[in-house]
């Protein structure tokens, strides 16, 4: 059974080997951990454990799908600027129902499909107990691919596209990586808000279907690093981006940076938001940020964070916001999808999630 094919049936299926009739002190729960921080695919085990009781503001969540994002690999690996105390539960975001609920609980209750909104709270398990302030309840009409890969990318697309320039109607956006998660994501905003994109991407993974996918969500032109490097020392009817947004730094910056109008902005983010911004020298009139996701949500307000997902979501539920391609993988398979994703990361053209309705 597919996520798309998900049914409430599926919710208390005897392969979990969890126990929800009795106390909840004896509910077991098959899920990730590590307890070092290393190679994803040494550190990390599959275990089962038992869950703990729910806390008057607690609410069960059983898991439906997660996805494996580059974001989730670097902090396994111990890369990220903020990291979990250890031993923890892997996955930064996901889609779920809820089964039971906390005495004080009165924001959720059972058979709601949430989100979580806050980071390091471990999605790769069958069950999981939090707190009602970090959970978000999301429309049952929105797919689930959508709903488990909905808290990240589209949040940082969104958010690098609203809060650095403000951005009118027949203007242009330029990305590398843009067949990333985040990519894609900006694509399809920018697609609905009217918005051109110029997006790069590399050569050397299968260029003419990433191609294809990308105009179909609605690019205004896609180019390989080469293509694009020709495109500076020629005329194009593109009108020149006023945004840039760089993953990936080295040639993929220096092209965006020569393409970028004048007074133009350009965000590092993702792989290169740790790069120092050293070629401001090259572009004096524009303005060089960075931005990283963890950064605006301890800012945000709890309706800020509303609007933006109420945005994103209502896209989602009329068909103009995909979820980037995926492959579903049931959890015991971790190993598949880890070997697949730790060394991809900007470059790949396809996403692992987590099943847990699979049979």
């Amino acid at each position: 059974m597919s996520l798309l094919t998900y049914t409430k049936s599926v919710l208390f299926a005897a392969k979990d080997c969890i126990n929800i009739k009795g106390p909840l002190r004896t509910l077991m729960s098959k899920q990730l951990v590590y307890s070092e921080f290393g190679d994803p695919l040494h550190v990390v085990k599959f275990r089962e454990s038992h869950v703990p009781p729910l806390g008057s503001q607690d609410v069960l969540v059983r898991m439906l799908a997660a996805p494996v994002n580059p974001a989730d690999i670097n902090t396994i690996q111990g890369k990220n600027l903020s990291l979990p105390r250890l031993p923890c539960i892997p996955g930064d975001e996901g889609v779920g129902e809820v089964v039971e609920i906390g005495h004080h609980v009165c924001t959720v209750k059972p058979g709601d499909r949430v989100v979580l909104t806050s980071r390091h709270l471990g999605t790769w398990r069958y069950y999981g107990v939090y707190n009602e302030r970090n959970i978000h309840i999301v429309s049952p009409n929105l797919p689930l691919p959508e709903a488990a890969m909905l808290t990240i990318a589209p949040c940082m697309a969104y958010r690098m596209l609203r809060d650095f320039k403000d951005m009118k109607h027949g203007q242009t956006v330029i990305q590398n990586a843009a067949n990333s998660p985040c990519g894609q994501s900006v694509i399809q905003l920018c697609k609905a808000w009217d918005i051109n994109t110029y997006n790069i991407v590399a050569s050397h993974c299968d260029y003419e279907a990433v191609k294809s996918h990308l105009l179909r969500l609605g690019a205004t032109a896609v180019h390989t690093l080469e293509e694009a490097e020709e495109l500076c020392a020629s005329t194009t009817s593109l009108k020149r981006p006023i945004l840039a947004l760089n993953c990936l730094g080295g040639r993929y910056e220096d092209v965006m940076l020569k393409l970028l109008e004048r007074n133009g902005v350009i965000i590092y983010y993702g792989c290169a938001y740790n790069l120092p911004m050293a070629k401001k020298f090259l572009r004096c009139d524009c303005k060089f940020c960075k931005f990283h996701l963890s950064d605006w949500d301890t800012k945000a307000t709890p309706v800020q964070k509303d609007v933006m997902l109420k945005d994103i979501v209502q896209l989602m539920v009329i068909g103009k916001f995909k979820a980037p391609l995926y492959e579903p993988v049931e959890l015991k398979n971790y190993v598949h999808a880890f070997r697949n994703t730790v060394h991809c990361e900007a470059f790949s053209t396809v996403n692992y999630v987590f099943d847990f309705t699979l049979p």
